[in-house]
């Protein structure tokens, strides 16, 4: 057992750079620019050392969604975190989810998760992963939006990824700033007195606030 456990954590570093390797790779030229020796070589590993770790083109397929979909979930964790403790108002706490969602240089690492849900669409053998994924993002939306005080947040959780993910494909294939995705996401969450008209029949449209331009 002691032998497992070390041998796990030496090869943890290997792994992880094949997965970055991947995605690069698919940031780059998609999913079917991958395979072995393009991995070994931008990794920086063996071929044995893929294999090794990566019986079938799937299972690193897999991996490397789950790992990328982990550490953007860890940001939003950390900006959900803020605002419960630090008590963020909505705006600012929108100011961030553009910093975290569409701040980012425009790499090839987060075209990578893109190329990797229409490929989900391809191969049915990938959308238990995507659909992981995408619960991912739920949960961290909702315990964003519970900790702003918004109603519904379980509710409003995918849609608010929706929106996100939608403005943040936008900005890896225009270069558009973050202040887009922001205006949305108030335009979701921060509702006016005027909500509580909508409840009792008022028009919906009336229910928000309108988002003054950005400067």
């Amino acid at each position: 057992m002691a032998n497992s456990s070390v041998s796990s954590e030496v090869s943890a570093p290997t792994r992880e750079r094949i997965i970055t390797a991947v995605l690069r790779i698919i940031g780059e030229g998609g999913v079917a620019a991958v395979t072995n020796r393009r991995i070994a070589r931008v990794a920086g590993v063996s071929l044995g050392s893929v294999t090794y770790h990566f019986a079938t083109q799937h299972e690193l397929l897999r991996a490397s969604l789950l790992h990328f979909v982990r550490e953007e979930a860890r940001h939003f964790t950390e900006l959900a975190d803020r605002c419960q403790n630090e008590g963020v108002d909505i705006d600012t706490a929108a100011s961030l989810a553009g910093q975290v969602g569409c701040g980012t240089a425009l790499d090839s690492a987060h075209l990578a998760p893109f190329e990797l849900y229409l490929h989900a669409g391809r191969d049915e053998r990938l959308r238990r992963s995507a659909g992981e994924a995408f619960a991912a993002y739920d949960r961290v939306a909702a315990q964003i939006l519970t900790a702003l005080g918004v109603p519904d947040a379980e509710r409003l959780a995918a849609a608010t990824v929706a929106l996100v993910m939608g403005l943040q494909l936008r900005h890896l294939a225009t270069g558009d700033p973050a202040a887009d995705l922001v205006d949305t996401i108030l335009l979701l969450v921060r509702p006016t007195p005027a909500a509580g008209a909508a409840a009792s029949g008022a028009e919906h449209t009336d229910a928000y606030a309108p988002i003054p331009p950005s400067p």
